[in-house]
């Protein structure tokens, strides 16, 4: 609990002093796709693009080494045609590998905004869902216990993005709510099992109790996330840069959801006073009269 405070805490300061830098899916800009006919050099592109005026320029290949994505921001006055018309020009005017334009997409600042907004609710709304629904399957105790836990993943996870400056775009959104379904579905399953051990064993502590099913589901817990994970570094290191930190955002998320099913999620239950009797099975009154002839 103490290590994952910290962890916190970190993320959080960092999100105030750092941010997260958004991509243009949220703050609006103009993406290029160029291609070359061989490897292209990123960091001379990067050079040239901020000797000519595009210091904000972000560059990265895209699938192949020969093809490169340029993101940029928006820029008063100019529209997205001209702009990816003035970088492609300043890009073949010092250089004897010219190169050629594949595409041109603009998202508006107010779009933006929208996607930031509605990224925020889908993250609002899929944590009280998750609290209504342990709250209903199991105890309401349960259901504070899983939502700190998803809390914990969300917020060490954004971190990470924050702490090391990495963009945050849609699909790195997308893989935060996969990571609160995978986080959630670890918490269920160790969980079930407590509830289990509360209904069958009797004369002993509730601690000893969560023991017994953290360590009856550690095998098929780690399992799991070690198949996932063999998964995501496929993906880290075959799949491209498009879904380059999409897969860094699951790798991280994938870890903390497995520890915090673990380390946060029953501790905290635990903190707030769960007992065999809140799970007990109510005895249905005048219950030994329907099994009378």
């Amino acid at each position: 609990m103490t290590f994952s405070g910290i962890l916190m805490v970190i993320s959080i300061i960092s999100f105030f002093v750092r941010g997260l830098q958004m991509g243009i899916d949220f703050t609006g800009g103009t993406l290029i796709e160029i291609g070359y006919q061989q490897a292209a050099d990123l960091s001379a592109i990067r050079t040239t693009l901020g000797a000519s005026g595009f210091a904000d320029a972000t560059v990265q290949n895209f699938g192949t080494t020969k093809d490169v994505l340029i993101r940029l921001k928006p820029h008063e006055g100019v529209s997205s045609v001209d702009l990816s018309t003035e970088v492609l020009e300043t890009l073949n005017k010092n250089t004897a590998t010219q190169a050629s334009l594949r595409r041109v997409e603009f998202v508006g600042p107010q779009v933006g905004d929208d996607l930031a907004e509605d990224g925020f609710l889908a993250l609002l709304y899929s944590t009280i869902g998750i609290l209504i629904y342990v709250a209903w399957r199991f105890e309401w105790k349960f259901s504070l216990g899983a939502v700190m836990a998803t809390i914990h993943d969300v917020i060490v996870t954004l971190g990470v993005f924050s702490v090391f400056g990495l963009e945050f775009d849609l699909t790195v959104l997308a893989a935060i709510l996969a990571l609160i379904g995978y986080s959630l579905n670890d918490t269920i399953v160790v969980y079930d099992r407590i509830r289990e051990n509360f209904r069958n064993l009797r004369k002993i502590s509730t601690e000893e109790i969560m023991n017994i099913a953290i360590n009856v589901t550690l095998s098929r817990t780690i399992m799991t996330s070690f198949t996932v994970f063999l998964v995501l570094v496929s993906l880290f290191f075959l799949g491209g840069q498009v879904i380059h930190n999409f897969s860094i955002a699951l790798l991280f998320g994938v870890v903390f959801g497995t520890y915090s099913s673990i380390f946060i999620a029953s501790p905290m239950a635990l903190i707030l006073g769960i007992s065999p009797e809140d799970l007990m099975i109510p005895v249905k009154e005048g219950a030994e009269l329907d099994s009378r002839p």
